[in-house]
């Protein structure tokens, strides 16, 4: 059971990420992907982050704004990459 909401915070932080980042869109299983990825980025250095400044939460909210965060972060890497 979760690994399916891993895999439903990922395409929900994935399409997120891909709507705040216009253009950089892959489709939903990409954006599943990138969410997957983004998600394990975000969930390392935003946890990090969020544990230095003494906010966060553990709830599913939480993670999908983590996620987002990370799964923005790999959009951009990428869009350097690309170009």
């Amino acid at each position: 059971m979760e690994f399916l909401y891993f895999l439903l915070i990922g395409a929900i932080s994935g399409w997120l990420a891909g709507q705040i980042w216009k253009g950089a869109g892959f489709g939903i299983i990409g954006n599943i992907i990138v969410g997957i990825i983004g998600g394990i980025i975000g969930g390392i250095i935003g946890g990090w982050i969020a544990g230095r400044l003494g906010i966060g939460g553990g709830g599913l909210l939480w993670q999908i704004i983590i996620a987002v965060g990370g799964a923005w972060v790999l959009l951009f890497i990428i869009s350097l990459i690309k170009k």
